[in-house]
């Protein structure tokens, strides 16, 4: 089976995490903070606070910007449920927006009609590695007086106009599961060039606590306070050495996800049942997924079908997403129906995610090719 993703892990990495659990610190050491300085000068951001997974940060964003009950927060539909449930989780109320049909990422000619006097973010998604129109998401915000955060756990190394992503929203959100593009095994990050932003962030990863162990070790101090419900989410050391190491070789992982890109546009050109997402001219695409839609009137069958025959061939085909006000939870919860986003869920209809990843042989994308497109 080639799987959709997968991590990429070599000798230097199993020898990072192994100097770090030969140390004296397995958590809130050194480590975290490391990770935090390269990733955030990797970004071009002023603060880094690393988490234990990308949920966590998109939580801990929502923390960060005050989102309470009786807030709204402006999302599109297409992108995993953690991204609305973050959202949810401070007592606030999530409105969908729906997506633009060629990229599928949020259409910000359809935000301002949902903004109420409630709206207090707007939530853009990088679907599938390809960076959001910022500029304008950044006017919108700017007019209504409303804090931007940017969900790019598919888009790290990914860029606008020349512009990494990690500095085109007040906050931006990075996930380090293994699919991603570095892996930490579970991990978050999110970087802002807000220091008030930053000190809540870190406060909420810790119990709501002021201060660490190592920082009440380094002041030779137990004494330490909580100052406002928090959650444990801390990332370790051994995580963030693996993600030190990984980070080094983004810059050939992503080059390498830009190769296999290439071979399917090649592949799918000439293929009529086959239409690719169109990437915009001013971004560089991260690829995290390549996902394609089927013409389904000429495919002559549908996208399970086909979902099927693939992975009965051992192609470890996956569908991202459900729209997520479909899910049952938001249909009780919050009276969502079909229809709210009907160009989200056309396109739920026909999209299918295929193989990519950095570990892909020249023969594993061929075979890939050959049997999305054998007659």
């Amino acid at each position: 089976m080639i799987p959709y993703g997968r991590q990429s892990i070599d000798k230097n990495d199993i020898e990072a995490v192994v100097e770090v659990l030969r140390s004296d610190w397995l958590t809130t050491g050194p480590k975290v903070p490391e990770f935090e300085s390269a990733l955030a000068k990797y970004v071009g951001a002023k603060f880094a606070a690393a988490v234990c997974n990308g949920t966590a940060a998109l939580h801990a964003a929502m923390f960060a910007l005050g989102i309470g009950p009786g807030d709204e927060v402006i999302l599109p539909p297409m992108t995993f449920a953690s991204t609305a449930n973050c959202i949810v989780f401070q007592g606030g109320t999530p409105v969908f927006s729906d997506v633009d049909p060629d990229t599928l990422l949020i259409d910000p000619a359809l935000i301002e009609g949902k903004i109420t006097s409630r709206t207090k973010a707007i939530i853009a998604v990088d679907y599938a590695g390809q960076p959001c129109d910022y500029d304008a998401l950044r006017n919108i915000a700017a007019k209504h007086g409303i804090f931007l955060v940017a969900d790019a756990c598919h888009a790290l190394g990914a860029k606008y106009k020349d512009q990494i992503v990690g500095t085109l929203a007040d906050m931006t959100v990075f996930s380090f599961h293994p699919v991603k593009h570095i892996t930490t095994g579970e991990g978050g990050m999110i970087v802002t060039d807000n220091e008030k932003l930053d000190v809540r962030l870190r406060l909420f990863r810790n119990h709501g606590i002021a201060t660490d162990y190592k920082q009440r070790d380094e002041q030779k101090t137990w004494f330490y306070e909580m100052l406002e419900l928090g959650y444990n989410y801390r990332i370790t050391d051994f995580q963030c050495a693996l993600g030190l190491s990984q980070l080094k070789k983004l810059p050939s992982l992503l080059e390498t996800r830009h190769m296999i890109a290439s071979r399917y546009d090649d592949a799918f050109a000439s293929v009529s049942t086959i239409q690719p997402l169109t990437v915009q001219k001013h971004v560089l695409h991260a690829y995290h997924l390549y996902v394609i839609k089927l013409n389904l009137k000429t495919l002559g069958f549908s996208r399970d079908n086909l979902f099927l025959k693939l992975r009965n061939k051992g192609i470890g085909a996956n569908v991202h997403y459900i729209p997520v006000y479909l899910h049952p939870y938001y249909r009780k919860h919050f009276d969502t129906h079909p229809n709210l986003c009907p160009i989200a869920e056309k396109a739920y209809d026909q999209i299918l995610s295929i193989p990519i990843f950095p570990g892909m042989s020249d023969e594993d994308i061929k075979r890939v090719i050959n049997i999305i497109t054998e007659k």
